[in-house]
């Protein structure tokens, strides 16, 4: 989770958000070449005295401008289209998560079990303990193993929401009549947060997203514990 003094990415969750993450370093390297290599060209023009009367095309350096730039786009834009693909992928999950979005609360159902369902309020302010975050805490959690491929499907019930959690780099929308499918697996237990990110209304930012992260064994009794309520 993202704190006050966090100035750099959160910490990834999961294989794909590591991928980005090394993607997010690639770009800004590149990224600082090109701006050392301008800045000191500009610098050397402002401050030299050079001058060349009989200067009337360069199409050597202009090959050069041309070409360089391009190479630079294929280096970015190759690892680009490898992870938007491999984000889209779905390969034999394990776990199946129903997540529909209301005005303003998410509602969870785990189908692959006995009707486990449940609705995930945000916790009001005045009944928040120390052991809660203002805002983004919930009174029902969603749990799910790590190790394990997940897929969540998501939809809405009234108007348009959007299921975040940045840790996972998951950000799918839910929208009304449709169902929309995302894959991911996490890489250590913990819990982590979300907001819905697409304004869906007066209370659009009162409604947080809860995950905890177990172990099979855990998950397996929390499945039989919502089970039986």
């Amino acid at each position: 989770m993202a704190t006050w003094k966090t100035l750099t990415t959160q910490d990834s969750a999961s294989p794909l958000m590591e991928q980005l993450l090394f993607f997010h370093d690639h770009a800004l390297m590149i990224l600082l070449m090109i701006t050392v290599m301008v800045g000191y060209i500009m610098l050397t023009l402002f401050f030299n005295k050079f001058n060349y009367r009989f200067l009337l095309e360069g199409q050597t350096i202009e090959m050069i401008w041309t070409i360089l730039p391009a190479i630079i786009l294929i280096f970015i834009a190759m690892p680009s289209l490898q992870l938007l693909y491999l984000l889209d992928e779905v390969n034999n999950p394990i776990v199946t998560v129903k997540s529909i979005g209301h005005q303003w609360y998410w509602s969870y159902e785990y189908n692959d079990f006995k009707k486990v369902e449940f609705d995930s309020f945000m916790i009001p302010k005045n009944e928040t303990s120390e052991i809660n975050f203002r805002l983004l805490d919930v009174d029902n959690r969603m749990a799910v193993p790590y190790n394990s491929q997940i897929r969540m499907l998501v939809t809405a019930a009234d108007v348009l929401h959007s299921w975040t959690i940045p840790a996972l780099s998951v950000k799918i929308d839910a929208t009304p009549g449709r169902l929309n499918q995302v894959s991911f697996m996490l890489n250590r237990t913990g819990i982590f947060f979300g907001q819905c990110s697409e304004i869906c209304g007066a209370n659009h930012s009162f409604m947080p997203i809860v995950m905890e992260s177990i172990s099979i064994d855990y998950f397996m009794k929390w499945i039989s514990k919502m089970s039986e309520i």
